[in-house]
């Protein structure tokens, strides 16, 4: 049902990485939201608003916060589809994300509400007026907010969208808190012992529990996460691919909200290449990231020695002492000169590995102190990397 859906309303829906369709599915979703959300949150309303039952009140706040989520992520996808401009050159993809940290908010707020009048409700009670009918109706709308959740979960997955992502969570999560709610009432049908208020805390602490994930989910892009590691993977392999490459480092990969991606990346080619033809190359290899993962990629070209055993031996030295000493493994951009005054000066960049608790400063002395004590004639000259990938 969810593909006969997609075919009507979205354009080209098979075309994901096109910011066009990824603002119809994300309009999709917000429509859709927004109907099934304020639906369920009248019925859910009335129905608890008759039978005096806090829980199902509860339940319907829930999912009037989620219609007023679903206008947000509407929101968000309007204002992330809008163009570049003057002030915002790289586009205002980010605001997807700022949309879906302004739902968790506002889903945790109404969490802490209603975890108060669910208190408030034990300390007081007053049992609730429960029928057959109004358990059949909520036992109804948990296949609606099931399908609801796995509709925005399909969607969320095929346009990697955070907001939605979230959204869906949150649809899932309110079919466990109904659930609760439907349970707690027809234990009060069969025995009469009254735990409305017991079940209104655990609806508080589903929608607590959703609210954190989701601030969580959508904060990490904000500060800065690691990328995809199957997109760091598949740059490396894609400009590998080329036989004139024989290293790939240095990529850095911005993201500044869905198919707004922007990459650099370092290519070492041999240095004794003509220039032109391995501008050509380079040029080349641009594009063909371009076409295949929908990013901006910018590659710089490093020329590397690759017929020279001299440097060859000194390469694999540092490399042993580094793995030696649990530094990490990768150098580049590695080259000899003639020092003044005798002995040879090694010039390189070394990524020093997550793990690696020694300041840049402090890698940088360490390695100069080994490498000049098995070898008096070299003489490093070092710069220390810290993994972005």
């Amino acid at each position: 049902m969810y593909e006969v859906l997609f075919r009507r309303f979205v354009k080209n829906h098979d075309k994901t990485a096109l910011p066009e369709v990824r603002f119809a599915y994300g309009n999709l979703s917000g429509r859709v939201g927004i109907a099934v959300n304020f639906l369920l949150s009248a019925i859910k309303l009335a129905l608890g608003l008759m039978s005096g039952a806090v829980s199902v009140v509860a339940d319907a706040v829930h999912n009037l916060a989620d219609a007023a989520a679903s206008i947000a992520t509407l929101l968000g996808f309007r204002l992330a589809a809008k163009p570049a401009d003057a002030e915002h050159p790289f586009g205002h993809g980010r605001v997807e994300y700022i949309a879906g940290f302004c739902i968790a908010g506002l889903i945790l707020l109404i969490g802490f509400k209603l975890l108060e009048a669910s208190v408030e409700k034990i300390l007081a009670p007053e049992p609730p007026e429960v029928s057959v009918s109004m358990l059949v109706i909520l036992t109804a709308s948990i296949a609606l907010q099931l399908w609801l959740g796995r509709f925005n979960k399909t969607i969320g997955e095929r346009i990697d969208s955070a907001a939605i992502r979230a959204a869906a969570a949150d649809s899932l999560n309110d079919c466990i808190a109904t659930v609760v709610v439907v349970a707690s009432l027809a234990f009060h049908y069969a025995t009469g012992i009254d735990i409305d208020g017991w079940a209104g805390v655990l609806v508080a602490l589903f929608i607590l529990h959703s609210g954190w994930e989701a601030a969580r989910d959508t904060l990490q892009p904000l500060l800065g996460q690691p990328p995809d590691p199957a997109l760091v993977e598949g740059i490396e392999k894609t400009v590998l691919k080329h036989r004139a490459i024989t290293g790939v480092h240095d990529i850095i990969i911005h993201d500044y909200g869905p198919g707004r991606i922007f990459a650099s990346v370092h290519a070492e080619v041999p240095a004794s290449m003509d220039f032109l033809k391995a501008h050509e190359i380079i040029d080349g290899v641009e594009e063909l990231l371009r076409r295949k993962y929908h990013i901006i990629v910018t590659v710089h070209m490093d020329p590397v020695v690759t017929d020279d055993p001299e440097v060859e031996r000194a390469r694999a030295e540092v490399e042993a002492i580094m793995r030696e000493n649990k530094l990490g493994e990768s150098i580049h951009d590695f080259r000899m000169t003639t020092a003044k005054g005798g002995g040879k000066k090694l010039i390189f960049d070394v990524e020093v590995a997550p793990a690696c608790k020694m300041t840049n400063e402090d890698v940088r002395f360490f390695l100069t102190r080994e490498i000049e004590e098995r070898h008096p004639i070299y003489h490093p000259v070092i710069r220390v990397d810290r993994f972005f990938c």
